[in-house]
Order: structure tokens, then sequence, then C-alpha cells
């Protein structure tokens, strides 16, 4: 009888451990994100990397059916043997978190990038103002080089299957700077559920469990190349959003692609201008008006992408989701992925685009 209580005191056991881990981020980042999880994840993506579907959405799928399986054939007890039936479930949840931490998410508590870099934290107006800049240069240059006129949207010319591929360019050159990027062993696949994945806002995901970076395949392509860097950026074991938007970056635009380069100097830029628009909307204005209009086309087409799909569930994924990363060691919640941007300044401050 007893036995029923090991899982769900386990779970407890596990929430307390969890808020201990943020005081040892060496400890993590030594034997965990350095160590075991690198171990780990290279055998699960030797294991599945080739399998041209998402094995770890079919699991999903599969554990869903059981869920749903679960509550039909429990409907009627609930009343009368409501403790054995949470035990259950508290039991199962007990698994599934060890699991997910154990095969991923202890990297919420690894040491921060900005620490590990060396890269200061905090920029001026005035230091963001020039960033801007400079990435508005940066990327007229690069749309003026593929389309030849400035008023033309990027256009994609590569498939979904190519871009996965070409994403290792990028990665193999930036981990020639920085050996802690290398990215081992390709597995990368569309996501079978791309189109909730759209309604709830998202351009991808990594499964903890399959070590499988799931890419959402209705995207506006010109991002594609952006998109897929970060959810690489998730299975080398960095779990902040903010960091996964910065390296993810950064394997982009040292991809010798001139349209890896637009995807990520684009996407840095929107943000910044994003920025702009909420500090002082005079300095974005004018910073608008000097960026091509191809460029703003493609923004426009992910205006309109994103808007056909914008519903009340999105909103509630994203109230969920920052949660979730509240309560995971990312304070900032879903604000952490604009928080890229005090990277990206202050590693630019002393390199050229």
């Amino acid at each position: 009888m007893r036995r029923k209580y090991i899982l769900p005191l386990f779970l407890l056991i596990q929430i307390i451990i969890l808020k201990i881990l943020p005081f040892f981020p060496e400890f993590i980042e030594r034997f965990y994100s350095n160590g075991l999880y690198i171990k780990m994840s290279h055998f699960s993506r030797i294991l599945l990397g080739k399998i041209p579907f998402s094995v770890g959405d079919c699991i999903y799928t599969i554990l869903i059916l059981l869920f749903i399986r679960w509550l039909w054939k429990t409907r009627k007890t609930w009343k009368l043997q409501w403790k054995d039936n949470l035990l259950k479930a508290l039991s199962c949840i007990s698994i599934f978190y060890f699991f997910f931490h154990f095969l991923w998410a202890f990297n919420y508590y690894r040491e921060p990038l900005f620490e590990k870099m060396k890269i200061q934290r905090e920029y001026t107006d005035a230091e963001l103002l020039a960033f801007t800049k400079k990435l508005i240069a940066k990327t007229n240059e690069i749309q003026l080089q593929i389309t030849k006129i400035d008023s033309a949207k990027i256009v994609f010319p590569y498939s979904q299957k190519e871009a996965f591929l070409m994403n290792l360019n990028g990665y193999e050159n930036l981990a020639k700077e920085y050996p802690y990027f290398k990215y081992d062993i390709l597995s990368v696949k569309k996501s079978l559920f791309s189109l909730p994945l759209t309604y709830m806002g998202f351009g991808g995901y990594l499964n903890p469990f399959t070590n499988e970076a799931q890419v959402n395949d209705l995207l506006p392509m010109y991002n594609f190349p952006l998109t897929t860097c970060h959810e690489m950026a998730h299975q080398m074991g960095f779990a902040s959003e903010s960091e996964c938007n910065f390296i993810g970056v950064l394997a982009s635009v040292k991809n010798k692609n001139l349209y890896y380069q637009y995807s990520g100097y684009s996407f840095v830029l929107r943000y910044c201008l994003g920025i702009w628009k909420f500090k002082n909307e005079k300095i974005f204005n004018q910073l608008k008006k000097t960026v091509n209009i191809g460029i703003l086309k493609n923004y426009q087409e992910s205006e309109d992408f994103w808007r056909q799909y914008d519903t009340f569930i999105d909103k509630g994924f994203h109230i969920l989701y920052d949660n979730f990363l509240k309560t995971n060691n990312q304070k900032d919640g879903m604000d952490s992925y604009s928080k890229f941007i005090d990277l990206m300044v202050n590693y630019y401050k002393t390199r050229k685009l």
C-alpha cells in the first residue's frame, strides 16, 4: 500500500532540489551541461537523427491518446476513488518531471552565457542607436546583394530539407571562434504539429525526451534558417530563450550563404526597431525610413502570416509558457526572448557586423 506514495513523494523531493540548484550553476555547467548531457544528447541524435519524421511528436500523440483514454476509463470513479486516482496522476507527473529535467531541463540552471563569454549586460540608448544603424546598413546591403532591387522582398530559394543541412555551415564557423558552440549530429525535423504550433504562436520547439529540434514548417521561409538555428542551440544544452536567440543569430550571420545572413540580421533588426518604437516613436520613424522597402515587405509577410492564426489560443499558451519559463529559472518569462538584444549590442561593441 505504501508504494503508491513513493513517486508522489519523489515529486516533492524533486521540487525541493530544483529550488536549491540555482545556487550551484558552476556544478551544473561542469558536470551536467558539459558532461552527462552532451553524452545523452549525442546518443539520442545518433539514434533518431536519420529517421525522416519526428519520433518525439509520435510519442506525444500516443501519450495524449493514452491520457484521454485514462480520463474516460476513470470518469466514474473520481468521487469514490479520488485519492487513488490523484496518486496515480501525481506518480505519472513525477516520472515525467524527472526525465524532463534529467534528459535536458537541468540546463536551465547552468552558468549564464554573458558570464561564459564575458559580455556585459547593460547598454545605453546611444549604444543601441549606433547598433541599430549598423544593422540597418548591413541588412540593407545583404538584401540589395540578393535582389539587386531595394524594393524586392527576399524569397528563400531552398527547400526546408536543404535548409536544415545548410545550417551546419554557420555552426561550424561559429565553433572555430567558440568551441563550446560546436554542433554535432544533425537531428532537426519538421514538426507534425506545425498547424497547432502556429495557432499557439510558436516557430518551433525542442523535444527534451528525444532531443529532436522541431521546426514549424508553415513559417515564412526567409525566417526559417534563424528559427532552426535557435532550436539547434537548445539541442546543444542552452535552455534560455534569449541565449538561444543570440546563438541562433550568430550561427546564421556566420553562415557563408547570404540568405542565412539575411535571416539573422533581419531578425535582430526587427527586435531593435520594436524597442525604438516603444522607447521613442520619433527615432523609430526616422530609422524606419532608412530601411529598404524589401526588408519591410518581409516583416509585413511575417505579420500577415501570424495575424491569420491570431486567436485566444496563442494568448493562452503564451501565458502558460510565460509561467513555465518563470518556474524554470527564467525570471523574465516570455520577455526573455527580447533580452538577447542585451547580448547582441554588447557583443558587437568591438566587432564588425
